[in-house]
């Protein structure tokens, strides 16, 4: 019976190298997705990050436009920092059916570009915007010329 005993104690004695090499194996092919995962979320809100700056710097201009000198048709260009610049085309849109000839509709586009390592990227916004333009007097007024 002592021989029985002492032969159980010796095929239970722990893990084999091989088991322990295919331990160690799976625990850093697990430790790889999970840095790769990781890296991925990094560049992500990284791009994120860029997207709502771009997005603010578009808010932060077509609301601009505008409100300091009247609308007027053409291109206009600039530079926010050194890596964003931007660049507006205004136009005069026809008039809709039954508008009054006082109330003029623009169309702004902005167009934002940026480089992103080697990559040029560029983001483009479009909005309408009225504008009240009365006309102009006419050479005669009621006081006299």
């Amino acid at each position: 019976m002592a021989a029985y005993s002492l032969r159980r104690q010796r095929t239970q004695a722990g893990f084999s190298l091989l088991e322990t090499i295919a331990a160690i194996l799976l625990l850093a092919l697990a430790f790889g997705a999970v840095m790769h995962v990781a890296g991925a979320a990094t560049e992500l809100t990284g791009h994120a990050r860029t997207l709502n700056r771009v997005a603010m710097f578009a808010d932060t201009t077509l609301d601009a436009i505008g409100r300091l000198e009247p609308l007027r048709e053409g291109t206009r260009e600039g530079r926010y920092d050194a890596q964003f610049q931007w660049r507006t085309v205004t136009r005069a849109q026809a008039p809709a059916p039954g508008q009054t000839p006082d109330l003029h509709v623009y169309r702004i586009d902005l167009d934002i570009r940026w480089h992103e390592g080697r990559t040029e990227r560029h983001a483009s916004f479009a909005t309408l915007r009225l504008q009240d333009e009365p006309a102009p007097a006419s050479m005669t007024s009621v006081a006299g010329p």
